[in-house]
């Protein structure tokens, strides 16, 4: 009599195979880390979006004489929406946003404002004069500020 060898894996083979497939896909995810690039990219956006509102004010400014907008407060206050009909408790910058020369509108924080017609985004000024506008909402612990 002849043996049979019959043709396959075994069981003891495929379950090895999947084991190694799972943990080289559990390596790439971690690897990856989906939502700390998520977070990554939006706070490059807000980086992006302080830098703007603060170069607008300050050309603004230039433009003015050295002049800020008046509406820009001691301490650090969210930044109203362009053409939001009620800015009460938050900080307008129409001055800046009413005839697109120095930015069309005031960016919005990815995650959006705080208030219901905020930006996410704070303006302050000190005592000398020097804007600092923030992205409070910055993640992945990183401080997102910008000061001239």
């Amino acid at each position: 009599m002849r043996a049979v060898h019959k043709k396959g894996f075994t069981l003891l083979e495929i379950l090895l195979v999947v084991a190694a497939i799972g943990i080289l896909a559990g390596i790439v995810i971690v690897a990856i880390n989906p939502a700390r690039q998520l977070a990554q990219t939006r706070n490059a956006n807000r980086s992006s979006a302080v830098d703007t509102i603060l170069n607008a004010v300050w050309q603004y400014a230039i433009d003015n004489n050295g002049n800020l907008p008046d509406t820009i407060p001691n301490t650090p206050t969210e930044i109203c929406k362009t053409g939001a009909s009620d800015c009460t408790g938050l900080v307008d910058l129409s001055v800046i946003t009413s005839s697109g020369r120095y930015i069309p509108s005031i960016p919005i924080d990815p995650q959006g404002g705080t208030a219901a017609n905020g930006t996410g985004y704070t303006i302050s000024k000190d005592a000398n004069n020097r804007v600092t506008v923030s992205a409070p909402k910055a993640e992945l612990g990183v401080t997102i500020t910008a000061t001239k």
